[in-house]
């Protein structure tokens, strides 16, 4: 099968060609960043990279028409962006993924759209099941466009449904591993990693007792695949993740202790990371009944597991 990975070149979408090369599929992507996390993968027969963005209406519409699925997996993420860029994250989410919609119509492919567990906002009916609604601040508070975006990109998803387009909504919560952003900037782990790997203390925010489901990308793609691969999925959301909560403090303490490193734990205000726009959540914890049940996901990589593969792969990379 022919399949199409926006955002191709990133760290879930390196991840997912790995998986889909594997199973003896032809994956195109389309990336406008670099390359690094996909070049162990340029020269295999069944790979192709394009240079380019979904921004791009006409190199975009002609990779539509030569394939059978497209994973969009193209965003602009990462809280820096959030509060730094807002504009960029509006634009090239809710725009880029009407591109990819229109073109996916108009050679009638089937579409897997790949959201957010930041949709659900604050909402403090825990845990969160895919039908839950939406509890988000102020337009105000920059930390919510991203939210806003992902939303507005499934409501385009359900719209082109209806009109016949076959669609795929998966939310991710947390996910991680080896090529996981650059060191300092993005993930909660990436910036605890960089303050590791130097001997740096490890800033927690607040007092560190909010709470994430960190998920190993492995099993994030392998849901991922299974969602775009089994046509019985067509017009269904699933929440990908883990339910296990994990606090933000108790997550540098694993990482201090599975690294052996001599770095210590340094508590910061918010507002001297983030500034006045950022408003934070308290746990966000998914209802993974469906992933289990109709993706076929079995047992996640636990977390311990998880974080030191992806320490053993930062620090081969340092």
């Amino acid at each position: 099968m022919k399949i199409l990975i926006t955002g191709g070149g990133g760290f879930i979408g390196s991840h997912l060609s790995e998986l889909l090369l594997a199973q003896d599929h032809e994956v195109f992507i389309l990336e406008p960043g670099g390359t690094a996390k996909v070049r162990h993968l340029i020269g295999h027969p069944r790979f192709r990279v394009v240079r380019d963005s979904v921004m791009n209406v006409e190199i975009l519409d002609s990779l539509v028409a030569q394939v059978e699925i497209v994973f969009h997996l193209a965003a602009v993420v990462g809280v820096e962006h959030y509060v730094g860029d807002p504009y960029e994250v509006l634009n090239v989410n809710v725009n880029g993924t009407q591109n990819v919609l229109k073109a996916a119509f108009k050679y009638g492919r089937r579409v897997v759209f790949s959201s957010t567990s930041e949709v659900y906002g604050r909402n403090p009916k825990l845990p969160w099941s895919e039908d839950d609604d939406r509890v988000l601040g102020s337009t105000r508070i920059d930390r919510w466009c991203y939210s806003t975006s992902k939303a507005v990109g499934e409501h385009f998803c359900f719209a082109y449904r209806k009109l016949g387009l076959p669609v795929t909504i998966v939310r991710f919560f947390n996910i991680y591993g080896p090529r996981l952003d650059k060191l300092d900037v993005g993930r909660i782990i990436t910036i605890f990693m960089g303050q590791l790997l130097r001997g740096e203390p490890l800033t927690v925010i607040g007092d560190g007792k909010q709470t994430r489901c960190f998920t190993y990308v492995t099993d994030a793609v392998t849901a991922t695949a299974n969602a775009g691969l089994r046509p019985e999925t067509d017009g269904a959301i699933f929440n990908i993740g883990t339910d296990v909560e994990t606090s933000i403090l108790d997550l540098a303490k694993l990482m201090i202790e599975i690294s052996g490193s001599s770095s210590t734990i340094k508590f910061v205000r918010q507002e001297e990371v983030y500034g006045s726009s950022y408003e934070d959540i308290g746990r966000r914890v998914p209802d993974a009944r469906r992933m289990h049940e109709r993706l076929g996901i079995g047992e996640l990589v636990p977390l311990r597991e998880g974080l030191a593969k992806t320490i053993e792969w930062f620090r081969s990379e340092a």
